[in-house]
């Protein structure tokens, strides 16, 4: 006992006992093998643009503007991950909010000046189709099989490997 304590009063020593009950977060990791996408990082990754989705639509003020803004830095980052399928949830999700935010903003253009209830419509009707979308992606996510990928030196996936 007075070992463990005198271990976690140790500066050094506390961060790296608490560096190994920490999961680990990164994309990926160096191993025996070498580089290693992480299937579990994958699987955030691919959920993050949903999240993002739905935390959005659920308070669109101020946090849906600046999820716009976000969301294409989430894109860019995740569209061209070493795991296809963090690719394939990212751009799934994004052509949804994309589309349906596009395509009320040009809706908006034409509501009249106090037309606070054509936007409460919109936003309702937005959340409809976002929010169920969302959740099925999540849950698709949740059940996929996300494995770790091997990778080479310049962070690509090795060929054979995803």
């Amino acid at each position: 006992m007075a070992v463990t304590q005198s271990l976690i009063r140790s500066p050094s020593s506390r961060f790296s006992i608490m560096h190994m009950q920490m999961p680990m977060l990164e994309q990926s990791e160096e191993t025996v093998i070498g580089k290693v996408a992480r299937g579990s990082s994958a699987k955030r990754a691919a959920a993050l643009m949903n999240y993002g989705n739905l935390i959005a639509i659920l308070v669109p003020f101020p946090l849906l503007i600046f999820w716009f803004g976000a969301s294409m830095l989430v894109y860019a980052m995740n569209r061209h991950h070493p795991d296809p399928k963090v690719g394939h949830y990212t751009q799934q999700a994004a052509y949804r909010f994309y589309g349906i935010t596009g395509f009320f903003v040009t809706i908006a253009t034409f509501i009249p000046g106090n037309g606070w209830i054509w936007h409460l419509i919109a936003w309702i009707v937005a959340a409809l189709i976002l929010i169920p979308w969302s959740i099925l992606d999540l849950r698709r996510i949740a059940k996929e099989e996300w494995v770790d990928i091997p990778l080479d030196d310049q962070g690509h996936p090795l060929s054979g490997a995803a």
